[in-house]
């Protein structure tokens, strides 16, 4: 079967799929993007897309296609590149699937196979902002949170360092540097991880950059789960093209951006983004309540033998130790941005988590444990901590965790997975982990209480 194209979109593609409706031929890129995985084909790539189409009255338009990079593997190119970066996104809810083929992607380029079009990309006039999913390893920070230059050095920093000095060689204004990650603070972070870079290679720059360049911060929230053949398969039987790029998601999506842009912008509150003074509260309900969670129904739910999200918040036990997590642990922390009602968010998370239609895979969230559960868990247990409270149904997942650190789950994928795994062999794993000197440095010290209800976990 032929594969979906540019040349080959027949006109009854939109009687089962909604189409782009601009001129793509007639756009530019404005875009480059770091990471070009599903999720930011479900979420940024989306959002540009009906950008782009929006009336104009209303911002909308512009050129904002996208060139994506891939730093080391091939593959999103393999699916996209045949397809001129066209792909189907589908929408999966119990009501059914609803498509749409997105048009923003323009390419994608493999790092180490061609960084001068990346050098060239980044440095032209028309490129104004640079977005990010990198995964948080994608940052390359060491155990105490600065840069670890040898890591920087196979990740993006180069690429951009050197496109940066291009810019101001050439007397082009600078960019807005915009990190989409699941991770605390994000804009901020990458300012200062990028500084280290800087001032270790490029110290001309560091002034530059501060002057020309932006970091906003930003939330985004969209379950994605991996594609399956079996999803080709469905997307295929409806379009009538073959898809190799295909990424399925929820109805749910949510944007929110800090107002710190270095110049132009897609309109992306046209189309429901948005843009806003502090992103904090939103970023620390989303990472505290949603991703916290969703860890803890991985590493639980995988102990009790399920394969989905579905499956383990439909266990009793562990939907109650799910909404635990989020009303009693969680939200008590947050200071709640004005007209969110926390308990209200706790619930139509329930919801989003309880879509069978999704078929979100626990092993793909409980991947990367080690970059992810400081902001996720720790940071709440702090908080709690501070204030004379425990925390049972966390401190049950960090039980969960470290059975899964032991192997319990099956190989671990985890940048740390050596010296990890190593600690969690011990008869007494919490100090070599969370302790003053253990691997994972957070503001939270396991009191001897705390200590003993993850031993008790670990007994189960």
């Amino acid at each position: 079967m032929s594969r979906i194209s540019a040349q080959n979109l027949p006109d009854n593609v939109a009687q089962v799929a909604a189409l782009p409706a601009y001129d793509r031929a007639a756009k530019r890129i404005g875009i480059v993007h770091f990471g070009l995985g599903a999720f930011t084909r479900a979420h940024q790539a989306w959002y540009t897309d009906r950008a782009m189409e929006s009336p104009l009255e209303t911002g909308g338009g512009g050129d904002w296609l996208i060139a994506g990079i891939s730093l080391r593997s091939p593959t999103v190119g393999e699916q996209l590149n045949p397809q001129d970066g066209l792909y189907t996104l589908a929408e999966k809810s119990g009501e059914g699937t609803r498509l749409r083929v997105i048009g923003s992607v323009a390419e994608v380029i493999v790092a180490p196979e061609n960084p001068s079009r990346i050098k060239a990309l980044l440095s032209a006039p028309t490129t104004h902002i640079v977005t990010f999913t990198v995964t948080e390893k994608g940052y390359c920070r060491k155990a105490d949170g600065g840069l670890d230059l040898t890591l920087a050095a196979g990740g993006f920093y180069p690429l951009l360092a050197e496109a940066l000095a291009a810019r101001k060689a050439a007397g082009i204004g600078g960019l807005t540097l915009l990190s989409c990650d699941n991770l605390a603070d994000n804009g901020h972070q990458l300012k200062r991880l990028m500084g280290e870079y800087l001032a270790a290679h490029h110290p001309d720059l560091v002034d530059w950059v501060a002057a020309h360049c932006t970091f906003p911060c930003s939330m985004v929230d969209r379950i994605v789960p991996s594609t399956t053949d079996a999803d080709r398969a469905e997307v295929e039987g409806l379009l009538a093209l073959r898809d190799e790029g295909v990424v399925m998601t929820e109805p749910f999506s949510q944007w929110v951006i800090e107002d710190s842009f270095a110049g132009p912008r897609p309109a992306w509150e046209a189309v429901g983004a948005q843009i806003v003074a502090d992103v904090a509260p939103y970023e620390t309900a989303k990472l505290r309540m949603l991703n916290g969670a969703h860890s803890a129904l991985a590493y639980c739910g995988l102990a009790a033998g399920y394969t989905y999200v579905h499956q383990a918040v439909g266990d009793p036990a562990l939907r109650a130790m799910a909404l635990r997590l989020m009303r009693e642990e969680a939200a008590p922390t947050i200071p709640a941005p004005e007209g969110m009602d926390l308990a209200a968010y706790a619930a139509a998370l329930i919801e989003r988590f309880d879509n069978p239609a999704l078929n979100h895979r626990l092993i793909q969230i409980a991947m990367d444990g080690s970059q992810k559960i400081p902001q996720r868990w720790l940071a709440t247990l702090a908080a709690n901590q501070a204030q004379g409270r425990s925390c049972p149904a966390i401190l049950s997942a960090i039980a969960a965790w470290i059975k899964h650190l032991r192997g319990q789950n099956g190989p671990l994928d985890d940048p740390r997975a050596a010296e990890l795994s190593e600690v969690a062999q011990n008869a007494e794993p919490v100090p070599g982990l969370f302790g003053p000197n253990g691997l994972i440095e957070s503001d939270w010290v396991p009191n001897s209480a705390e200590v003993a209800l993850i031993m008790e976990g670990l007994a189960r």
